[in-house]
């Protein structure tokens, strides 16, 4: 022990002032550090720990009809956020979310793992539309497990049972997955984006911008206030061309078959309706469809998820037949054709077959009775490359530009194509098969749809389309070019005897059974083989029914200028008349519904009613001459207001008791009467028989020459109609 007048050295107080110097200076450094070097890295922390940022999902736009009938609307349901910014060990706290939310844990971890890389600011949508007990779950747990919270979300409801479900699509959400591909990287995990249809083609109009609010939560999660509110902006509505009247229809009709309908105005490109079957129902993907319900319907033989309307690529068959009398009347060539079909022809060594015996047979025959010697024949002339021009021309092989994603452009083969594509030399036996629709050539119903209205609308090209353009925005209206037309010259003449000849398909010919009283309804069978017969010969009864001919119909009315074309594919349907039938009901809808609407006749001083800037007029007119002396026409037109009328005083047939009355006020009648219905030319006799048999297995009918009454006056168009040129 030291004594008092012991004292401590020097050296060992030196020491311990260095000591506590360096023990002051440490703290100081960790308070600087703390206080100055990184004070905002901790005040971010110390934020963190009471903001709390809760994405604000904005509600899809709604999609209407033409009528603004809602078809898709949305239905608000709970969510289940994990928000990853707060700092917690979610790993740790997997299982007891998973067992809550009733989730496998192992799913749950491998999600966390794949949004590690994502920044921590963008919650993980853990589950959609959960339930009360999930609900009540994450309510009670708020202290526990601060890292959980709900939104709502507004849900898609689509239509039951599939109905448009082709035409609308359905939506999903932007997966972890999905952000690496580049379509997908502007958009966040959980955003709801349209996955096909129009919900696809139109996501940009249909998707709103997502808001945000900031809150203020104490220690235990409850929120105490509010920071701020960034409110979301809902998508807009979307208005389709679709009059779900006329869908309601084809649907109908196309109930059980496997196939496609869509029913096109060829004046101007908007689609009336559109079904393809089997379809599959979009409220599957509403929410979150489930690995075993997607691979079920990716692995369906009948392909649901196939939108057959402008996907399925297959033969048209005898439909084609209305391209190849185009080209050979405009090649001058079937004019002065006849053949005398006594069931087929032989061509390069090969014996083509037709399945009746047609006998003599010119190019209005060989329409409504589809005689496939005829178009063997007129085939073996033309040959494959202006057979290829015409086709071209009118939109085959290439895609029509609908407003629908995954559209595909079918096959028309060629000279060219054959070297392309097989380094082949094209045979001269090729053609034959491609005059009547089957070979190489395939084609989608919307491109049947769009040539076959354009060739009955005197060559008139337009683009399909389900959105009206007037209701887009600018930029996408002006990219899209809905409304831009092409023309394929058409002698008049020539365009008479087709439109006529389709005519009398429905009257007299191969789809007589889809004859419709009081309306003129003309169109074109089509029975195409799906394999060759020689294939299908070798097979039992059993095989031979999975591979049954394709049934094809396109229809229209009037026939000339038409205001609606239906094509109607039914696959495996056989003959063609039976997709006529089909057809045959959306036509009948249609016409009924316009019978209801108001007509816009002019009045005696040449306003319309309602203010509209074209009145209706109905005309009849005297086209006879030697040949046929009572050969009469009828249309329905639309003339503009702006012009002078001037009533008709002197014409042939017109007498003087005749001559227009004093004006009159003649008010707009509350609806269409009946609908005009032209007389067709006297067919030439001839043997009555049809390469698409009549469903009770009898021949076509053949066209009864006309008898004139005597002392009758042909039919004159009203005094005060100005009649219309070919154009009207």
């Amino acid at each position: 022990m030291l004594g008092r007048d012991e004292k401590v050295s020097q050296l060992r107080l030196t020491a311990v002032q260095y000591i506590l110097l360096g023990i002051f200076l440490v703290l100081a450094f960790g308070l600087w550090r703390l206080q100055v070097a990184r004070s905002d890295y901790y005040n971010n922390l110390a934020e963190q720990n009471r903001i709390k940022q809760v994405p604000i999902l904005a509600p899809r736009g709604k999609i209407l009809d033409r009528e603004g009938r809602i078809i898709v609307d949305n239905y608000p349901s709970f969510s289940v956020l994990l928000l990853r910014d707060q700092k917690r060990d979610l790993m740790a706290d997997a299982d007891k979310i998973a067992v809550g939310l009733h989730m496998p844990p192992d799913e749950l971890r491998l999600r966390l793992k794949r949004m590690a890389a994502v920044p921590g600011y963008q919650p993980l949508f853990l589950k959609d539309d959960i339930t009360p007990d999930e609900l009540a779950f994450i309510e009670s747990h708020k202290a526990e497990l601060p890292e959980l919270d709900t939104i709502t979300v507004h849900r898609r409801l689509y239509p039951k049972n599939g109905f448009m479900a082709h035409v609308i699509g359905y939506v999903g959400q932007v997966s972890e997955d999905m952000l690496t591909q580049p379509q997908w990287e502007l958009y966040n995990p959980g955003d709801i984006v349209g996955m096909s249809g129009v919900e696809q083609y139109y996501n940009d109009i249909l998707m709103g911008k997502n808001g945000s609010r900031q809150v203020l939560v104490n220690s235990r999660g409850k929120e105490v206030g509010t920071l701020s509110d960034v409110q979301a902006v809902p998508g807009k509505p979307l208005k389709l061309t679709i009059d779900l009247d006329l869908q309601i229809a084809a649907e109908e009709a196309l109930e059980g078959k496997p196939g496609a309908i869509i029913a096109m105005d060829p004046r101007t490109g908007e689609i009336l309706a559109l079904v393809s079957r089997p379809a599959f129902d979009p409220n599957q993907f509403a929410v979150r469809i489930s690995r075993d319900e997607w691979n079920q319907l990716v692995t369906d033989p009948n392909k649901p998820l196939l939108d057959k309307a402008i996907q399925a690529q297959l033969a048209p068959g005898s439909t084609f037949k209305i391209l190849m009398s185009v080209a050979g009347l405009q090649e001058g060539i079937a004019q002065k054709l006849i053949v005398n079909c006594g069931g087929g022809g032989t061509f390069y060594g090969r014996f083509f077959k037709c399945d009746q015996k047609h006998g003599r047979v010119d190019i209005s025959k060989g329409i409504y009775a589809s005689c496939d010697t005829y178009y063997y024949t007129l085939g073996e002339k033309l040959g494959i490359a202006r057979i290829a021009k015409y086709a071209t021309e009118f939109g085959f092989g290439q895609k029509t530009g609908v407003d629908l994603p995954q559209e595909v452009s079918g096959v028309m083969p060629s000279e060219e194509w054959k070297i392309k594509n097989f380094k082949q030399k094209w045979y001269a036996g090729e053609t034959i098969s491609v005059a009547i629709g089957q070979g190489a050539v395939a084609v989608t119903p919307i491109q049947l749809a769009r040539a076959i209205g354009a060739i009955a609308s005197d060559g008139v090209m337009v683009r399909p389309h389900v959105a009206f353009p007037e209701e887009l925005p600018p930029g996408f209206k002006n990219a899209a070019r809905y409304n831009d037309k092409s023309h394929v010259q058409i002698d008049q003449d020539n365009w008479v005897i087709i439109t006529d000849a389709m005519a009398d398909v429905t009257r007299i010919g191969t789809a007589a059974a889809a004859h419709i009283d009081g309306i003129d309804f003309a169109g074109k069978t089509g029975t195409a083989q799906t394999i060759s017969a020689e294939a299908r010969s070798k097979m039992g009864a059993s095989g031979k029914s999975k591979f049954n001919d394709n049934s094809w119909f396109v229809g229209m009315t009037p026939r000339r200028n038409p205001e609606i074309v239906v094509a109607v594919l039914t696959q495996g349907g056989g003959w063609g008349w039976r997709s006529g039938l089909l057809a045959a009901q959306v036509i009948k809808a249609y016409v009924a519904k316009q019978r209801l609407r108001q007509t816009q006749l002019a009045k005696a001083n040449g306003t319309v009613p309602g203010g509209a800037k074209q009145a209706e007029v109905a005309a009849v007119w005297h086209e006879g001459d030697a040949k046929n002396p009572d050969k009469t026409q009828a249309g329905h037109f639309a003339v503009s207001t702006d012009s002078t009328i001037k009533p008709v005083s002197t014409a042939p047939g017109v007498e003087a008791a005749d001559k227009p009355t004093p004006a009159g006020d003649m008010e707009a009648t509350g609806s269409h009467g009946g609908t005009a219905q032209p007389e067709a030319d006297a067919a030439t006799p001839a043997e009555p028989k049809s390469s698409d048999s009549q469903p009770n297995g009898q021949p076509v009918q053949q066209a009864p020459a006309r008898k004139k009454t005597p002392g009758s006056s042909p039919p004159v168009a009203p005094p005060a109609v100005a009649l219309p040129g070919r154009r009207p």
